[in-house]
């Protein structure tokens, strides 16, 4: 069986600095997933320069099926080394890992990666090997669905070297701390966002160095299809409801006219909530084997709006989904709960928009804007125009 690889990441910038020095890029090739974290001797541009251009050499290199020892001989090779310290300008780790959480995990000069597995917070089996004459870390990857791993740069142990704390946070308060904090249902952005939120209070707002969360988690797939608006022709109708449901895992239905067309289908009927948790979305429905049905447009393009915000890297509030207006709920099922998405997106003209500034067009965009977001997350996302 095939996993579904979640990753995400969230960079704070060392204060006063426009650029971060770290840099994070992911690649897919096949059904392996490559993701790098490199960390940029010093910081600003230099600093982002050097990390960009470790992090796309070995992406590119690993994407493209060259033996992983050769990747880090070109980039060890590549590498200026500074005349004061000895060290390379930019160190990394990478994650290589297929579908079935199978891979590798390599390490030069960062902090150790921590294993989140069954609610605790591990050291990972290391074996050391020199390349190049520079020693790198090599771990054998075997890792089984809802394992995470935890890859950063020393940005989070140096957090509160000289403000909250003496020496830094150490590596057992670290662990203590994904131990207390982590929980099971949490997305790779959202174990990210946390520890660099807790990195960012201990720095008091005021980061002395780059501070980057990589997260990769090993997660069953979990399909859903979205009927938005519909069909063109309404002969069609029953057919497009039938397709709908046919498919395996969550549904979902937004729209008014969506919800009136699947529970005449279903032989059922739309009952509304007279809830608003949020005043500017309108209030979800509920219909007897529809998981969430809500309002249309207004609606996604809070989602929308969401969506760029789950996936800045620079934003390291909560990526929890708490409230239970309609816009939140769907972004949880959509962003945190659903791997692979099926989008009916229905062509035809509502009359309830009659006289009001939405258009087809303007909810065809909503949705591919969405679906281009969904990408970037990783997910598989299939539409399906009538």
């Amino acid at each position: 069986m095939s996993y579904f690889i979640d990753r995400g990441y969230t960079s704070l910038n060392h204060h006063g600095e426009e650029l971060c020095g770290d840099r994070v890029e992911c690649a897919e090739s096949g059904e392996w997933i490559t993701a790098v974290l490199c960390d940029g001797m010093g910081s600003g541009v230099k600093a982002n320069i050097l990390a960009t251009l470790s992090s796309k050499i070995l992406c590119t290199m690993l994407s493209a099926g060259v033996p992983i020892k050769d990747c880090i001989e070109t980039l060890i090779a590549s590498l200026p080394v500074c005349k004061v310290r000895n060290v390379a300008y930019a160190t990394f780790s990478v994650c290589h890992i297929n579908g079935e959480g199978k891979g590798e995990l390599l390490e030069f000069d960062n902090p150790a990666a921590i294993l989140l597995r069954d609610g605790n917070a591990a050291d990972l089996d290391r074996q050391k090997t020199e390349v190049c004459g520079k020693t790198v870390y090599m771990t054998d990857l075997a890792l089984k669905p809802n394992d995470a791993l935890v890859i950063t740069s020393d940005g989070v142990e140096h957090a509160g070297i000289g403000m909250l704390m003496n020496f830094g946070w150490e590596r057992p308060q670290i662990k203590d701390y994904l131990r207390r904090s982590i929980r099971n249902d949490m997305s790779a952005r959202a174990i990210s966002a946390s520890l660099a939120g807790e990195c960012n209070e201990l720095y008091m707002d005021m980061p002395g160095d780059d501070t980057t969360v990589l997260s990769v988690k090993v997660k069953e797939r979990q399909p859903a299809a979205v009927f938005v608006g519909p069909p063109i022709y309404k002969t069609d109708d029953s057919k497009y409801v039938k397709q709908f449901m046919d498919l395996p895992g969550k549904k979902i239905v937004c729209g008014g006219t969506s919800s009136q067309i699947v529970a005449r289908e279903l032989g059922t009927e739309v009952s509304t909530s007279c809830d608003f948790p949020d005043r500017d979305i309108p209030p979800i429905g509920y219909i007897k084997g529809i998981d969430l049905t809500t309002e249309g447009v207004i609606t996604l393009r809070r989602v929308l709006e969401l969506s760029e915000r789950y996936l800045d890297p620079s934003d390291y509030k909560s990526k929890t989904f708490v409230k239970r207006d309609g816009a939140t709920l769907l972004s949880r099922l959509l962003f945190e709960d659903t791997t692979d998405l099926d989008f009916f997106v229905g062509q035809s003209i509502n009359e309830a928009h009659t006289g009001l500034p939405i258009e087809t067009t303007m909810k065809l965009k909503l949705i591919d804007k969405l679906a281009e977001n969904l990408r970037r997350m990783g997910k598989t996302v299939n539409i399906r125009y009538n």
